[in-house]
């Protein structure tokens, strides 16, 4: 479970969710992979606990961007 958020990482974890990608999938370049991918990923992760739904382009824009500086 992510520890700062009580139940399971949320999609306003941004950071979080940006080291775990990282972490499940260290081989990928961020820049690679469609807005499609990078929501199933998300959903599957271990400690992701959030309405799937809620996963819109914004917020996966933000992820990826974080998941960028993660990997540099």
């Amino acid at each position: 479970m992510n520890p700062t958020t009580p139940g399971g990482m949320k999609w306003t974890d941004v950071s979080a969710i940006a080291e775990a990608l990282y972490d499940a999938h260290p081989e990928i370049d961020p820049l690679t992979i469609r807005f499609v991918d990078l929501h199933n990923w998300i959903i599957t992760l271990a400690d992701f606990n959030d309405d799937h739904g809620r996963g819109g382009e914004k917020v996966l824009e933000a992820i990826q961007m974080a998941w960028i500086d993660e990997a540099r």
